[in-house]
């Protein structure tokens, strides 16, 4: 699962994950009727527009062993909200069909380590990196140290501990646009966090909160830069 973000943003992203995904032996496929997960119009009330999202999604991923996004906010949308979508809608084939995928989406931390039981990926990345655990993927799908054990088996690189790591970032989609100067305010405490780290890398799991954190630091000309997970653990070297 790209994820829409991805899709139009980030697609390096999605490259890294499938990069990672084949060393590791799986058989990646990236459906081409895949759009969005429906979070948008869900958080911000739009019930009834989500159903053909959900629908579309519940398409265009039948039938796959597991369904991998490198994103806790998307893969926490799949798992927590699709259910209340189709119940809404009064669709019993649609909730039918949500509770065959739904436990089938996994974030990509947990994918590697829960399904696929490997931490040490292969991965080198001499680096000094600080971690930001993303909200969705902490508390709405629990991944825990899932992503910090990932990156501590990669060679060369330097893990710091991030300060108040588990304060939000300040984006939470349409919380910007609704709330833009509490978002920021938000944001340049995470930032400044960061930057009490002395890391030359921030990494997240949600682009985001990287496109978020990583957009005040560029305007702060910081020197520090922002790479998801995926990018990390599927560097060979130290670009």
């Amino acid at each position: 699962m790209v994820t829409c973000l991805g899709d139009a943003l980030f697609p390096d992203v999605g490259r890294a994950t499938v990069t990672l995904l084949r060393r590791l032996g799986v058989e990646v496929e990236v459906p081409t009727g895949q759009t969005c997960c429906a979070q948008p119009m869900v958080n911000t009330g739009y019930l009834e527009e989500a159903v053909p999202v959900v629908r579309t999604f519940v398409e265009a991923f039948a039938g796959y062993d597991a369904v991998v996004a490198p994103s806790g906010s998307c893969a926490g949308s799949v798992r927590h909200q699709h259910a209340l979508v189709a119940r809404r809608a009064g669709d019993p084939a649609l909730a039918e069909a949500v509770a065959r995928t739904a436990p089938r989406v996994h974030e990509l931390s947990g994918f590697l380590t829960d399904v696929l039981g490997v931490e040490d990926v292969g991965a080198t990345f001499a680096h000094r990196v600080t971690y930001h655990p993303t909200c969705h993927s902490l508390r709405l799908l629990d991944v825990g140290d899932r992503p910090t054990r990932l990156l501590r088996a990669v060679r060369g690189l330097e893990l710091l501990e991030l300060p108040h790591a588990q304060e939000c970032c300040g984006f939470g989609g349409t919380f910007a646009v609704k709330n833009a100067d509490t978002s920021v305010a938000i944001g340049q405490d995470k930032a400044r966090h960061v930057l009490d780290t002395g890391a030359e890398v921030l990494v997240a799991s949600d682009s985001s909160c990287l496109m978020h954190v990583g957009g005040i630091l560029s305007r702060q000309h910081a020197g520090v830069r922002v790479m998801h997970l995926a990018e990390v653990l599927a560097a060979t070297g130290s670009p």
